[in-house]
C-alpha cells in the first residue's frame, strides 16, 4: 500500500495490446498512479509482478498460457501484499467468481468509465473490495451453488462461531447490502457494522466481502435468486 505522497504502482495484464495501451493512457492522466509494466498473458503477469512488486495488478480474466484466475491465485499465494483487480468483457462471467475466490480484491467489466476504473484501483490499494454489491451477488448467485445437504447435517448457513448479529450482517452482505444499508436494516451504527464485518471475515477465514459472499452461497446461508 502506498503512502499519501507516493504514487501507487499498477501492472496491466491483458492479451490485447490496444487494450493495454488504452488502460495505460487512462492512468497516465492521474498523477497518483504510475504504470510500471504491461503483460500479455497470465504467466508474464506473475513473472513481472515478482520483479516489479506493483501495488495493484489489473488482471484480464481470459488470457492465453495462464488465465487470470490461475494468475490471481499465484499472486495471492506469493505476493499477498499485491492487490488484484479483475477485468472481464462480460458482466456475468463465471471466471470472475473464480478470480474472486482465488483472492482478487475486486472486479470491473471493461465498459466502465475511466473515472470508475481509476477509483477502483485506489480503492483496492487502500485495502477495500472494489465490486458493486448488487453485481457481486448477481455473479455469485449465478455461478456458486451449495453442496447437496447430507442427512442430519447442520442447518444451512449455521456457523456456531458466529453470533446471531454477525450472522445477520453476513446474510445481508450476501444479499447485496452495503454497510450503510446494513446499518439501516439492523438499526445499528455504521461503525458497529464495520466491526461485525471484520469479525465475520476473521471467523470465516476470508480476505474480503467477495469471499464472504461466496462462502454464504456455498454454505446455503442464502440461495440463488436468478
Amino acid at each position: 500500500m502506498t503512502t499519501p505522497h507516493t504514487p501507487l504502482t499498477v501492472l496491466i495484464a491483458d492479451d490485447q495490446p490496444l487494450v493495454r495501451r488504452g488502460l495505460a493512457l487512462i492512468f497516465h492522466a492521474d498523477p497518483g498512479v504510475t504504470v510500471v509494466g504491461e503483460a500479455g498473458d497470465g504467466q508474464e503477469a506473475v513473472e513481472l509482478a515478482r520483479s516489479l512488486r506493483p501495488d495493484v495488478v489489473l488482471m484480464d480474466i481470459r488470457m492465453p498460457r495462464l488465465d487470470g484466475v490461475a494468475a490471481t491465485a499465484a499472486l495471492t499465494e506469493e505476493l499477498p501484499e499485491c492487490r488484484v483487480l479483475a477485468l472481464s468483457t462480460f458482466d456475468m462471467d463465471e471466471y470472475v467468481v473464480g478470480a474472486l475466490r482465488a483472492g482478487a480484491a475486486g472486479f470491473l467489466p471493461k465498459d466502465v468509465s475511466p473515472e470508475e476504473l481509476v477509483a477502483a484501483v485506489h480503492t483496492v490499494n487502500a485495502g477495500e473490495a472494489a465490486v458493486a454489491p448488487r453485481l457481486l451477488t448477481r455473479l455469485i448467485s449465478a455461478f456458486v451453488t451449495a453442496p447437496t445437504p447430507r442427512p442430519h447435517s447442520a442447518p444451512p448457513g449455521t456457523r456456531p462461531d458466529l453470533t446471531t448479529r454477525e450472522t445477520d450482517v453476513w446474510t445481508l452482505m450476501a444479499k447485496g447490502y452495503d454497510n450503510t444499508e446494513i446499518a439501516e436494516a439492523l438499526e445499528i451504527s455504521h461503525s458497529t457494522v464495520k466491526n461485525h464485518v471484520t469479525a465475520v471475515f476473521a471467523k470465516l477465514g476470508v480476505r474480503d466481502r467477495a469471499q464472504a459472499v461466496i462462502a454464504a452461497y456455498e454454505s446455503a446461508l442464502v440461495k440463488p435468486t436468478i
